[in-house]
């Protein structure tokens, strides 16, 4: 059973399918144009039409099958998708020759969409289109001051559509109407970390059997879930983790500490030298990328050949990979993630991955039940390429020692002013710049270091994280004290867009 979100190109539509799954309803997202049939094969419960870039009656606007509407299925039509309800069933959408973007309230509201809200609700608007006319026998369920259709419903009430956005944060009261709508739809809500648990346990059990897994280890929250998945379920496994040499400091003790005592079967490979051999000399920041995951292949293979035979190998796919990915979903490939399009065919193994359908908050509850310590579930993310991908030009065994150690102190200040969880990222950057400076009575040319810290909720986009000046100035005076080599250390403030979280 599920909230089938029909994705018309709206910019929340991820943000959707997290707010139900937070309602304890399982969701899952499907292009905007898919055939019943498709949508059928999820067994919904109710369906969820997303916002969208276009106007419904553009030429070549992207339409949902019109049987989506004669299927008896509860429909929530947001923004985008409440134009389309209000067209199919013979309703008027015009133009308003302007964008209306930002903060609104309702004045008026009916139904159990606002059971229990109040009089008056801060809504979050984002649309240049309104509706003009009611379809035959619907009402209106909400107003704004200047828009008397900020929400409708069907004559049986079944079908919904609002103007607002309920998904962000920005309606405070969003997720409370989203419960309601599913409510109303009669959706189980039965989508809980302990529920979801006994159930990758079970269908873990089940593909698996008695045959052995093979999973590449990161360090990270995605692949730490993962293997413990993989020992709770009593898998016969091996957890493989290549140190390529451009780990954060005490990464590969710490991940050895925290897995091996809670079962996971670890086997570790120090191929530092390897990859640095093969990065000697290289500055290009793709021709790195492709580099390291050669390597990373070449080790990976020989490591499998020397403890196998394997059947499957185990990866910590997520679900916005698959939806990035044009994972069996026909959305939009917006970029090849290295988990799910990256390796190569003729590994020779059966792919399991049971952490496709969650978002990375849902892979955190679940690490929490498993035992994962807060060290490694709750920390920023890490790039596969690791720390060759923060030194902007050659990367160099002491080029390396220098951005490891700047980073560490940086975390480690972020730490101490308990600031570490007020950015999503954190990190250091070694520049190619080296600027001059005075140390003693002596004047000397050092590196500089660029700290980025920013805020994000899922990497799509994430603004720089505004941290205290006391803390950029421990930060700084650690970093040129305790590393002779930097003179200057500075601040990225930008954020994504236009720049990456990443430098390179």
């Amino acid at each position: 059973m599920s909230v089938v979100i029909l994705d018309f190109g709206s910019q929340y539509t991820r943000l959707i399918a997290r707010r139900i799954r937070e309602a304890q309803a399982y969701s899952v997202i499907l292009p905007g144009t898919a055939p019943l049939e498709r949508i059928r094969a999820e067994r919904p419960d109710a369906i969820v039409l997303s916002g969208g870039p276009r106007s419904v009656f553009e030429p070549g606007a992207p339409l949902a099958d019109p049987r989506v509407f004669d299927a008896g299925l509860p429909i929530l039509g947001i923004c985008y998708g409440m134009g389309l309800l209000v067209q199919h069933f013979g309703g008027r959408v015009l133009d308003l020759d302007r964008r209306s973007f930002g903060a609104d309230r309702l004045v008026r509201t009916d139904g159990p969409l606002f059971a229990g809200l109040g009089s008056e609700i801060p809504v979050w608007m984002s649309h240049s289109t309104a509706v003009a006319a009611l379809p035959e026998n619907w009402t209106s369920i909400a107003a704004t001051p200047a828009n008397p259709y900020a929400a409708v419903a069907s004559p049986d009430g079944r079908m919904i559509g609002v103007q607002f956005h309920p998904e962000v944060i920005h309606t405070p009261d969003g997720l409370a109407m989203l419960r309601g709508f599913l409510r109303l739809a009669g959706v189980p809500l039965d989508w809980t970390p302990e529920q979801t648990l006994e159930r990758l346990l079970a269908d873990v059990r089940d593909r698996a059997g008695t045959d052995r897994v093979l999973l590449g280890l990161s360090g990270g929250v995605d692949s730490s879930t993962l293997a413990l998945l993989l020992a709770r379920a009593g898998v016969d496994h091996l957890a493989i983790f290549v140190d390529h040499g451009m780990l954060r400091l005490h990464e590969r003790v710490n991940v050895e500490a925290a897995l091996r005592p809670l079962g996971v079967r670890l086997a570790t490979v120090d191929a530092s030298a390897q990859f640095l051999a093969a990065l000697a000399g290289v500055a290009d920041p793709e021709t790195k990328r492709k580099i390291i995951g050669r390597e990373f292949i070449a080790v990976f293979r020989r490591e499998a050949d020397r403890h196998g035979p394997f059947r499957f190998l185990a990866q910590g796919t997520l679900y916005p990979d698959v939806i990035e990915s044009a994972g069996g979903e026909g959305a939009a490939n917006i970029k090849s993630h290295h988990n799910v399009g990256g390796l190569p065919a003729d590994l020779g193994f059966e792919l399991l991955e049971p952490l496709r359908t969650l978002f990375k908050d849902e892979v955190r509850q679940l690490a929490e039940l498993l035992g994962l310590p807060d060290a490694i579930r709750l920390r920023h993310p890490f790039p596969g390429p690791g720390l060759a991908v923060r030194i902007l030009g050659d990367v160099t065994a002491e080029r390396l020692d220098l951005v490891r150690r700047a980073d560490a102190i940086f975390l480690e200040v972020l730490e101490a002013h308990g600031a570490y969880h007020d950015a999503w990222q954190a990190l250091a950057v070694l520049t190619p710049i080296r600027s001059v400076g005075v140390a003693g009575d002596d004047r000397r040319y050092g590196h500089v270091v660029a700290l980025r810290a920013v805020t994000s909720v899922d990497a799509m986009t994430a603004d720089w994280a505004r941290l205290p000046y006391d803390v950029l100035d421990e930060a700084a005076r650690r970093i040129t004290r305790e590393i002779p080599e930097v003179g200057r250390v500075v601040y990225d403030i930008t954020s994504k867009p236009p720049a990456t979280i990443e430098w390179e």
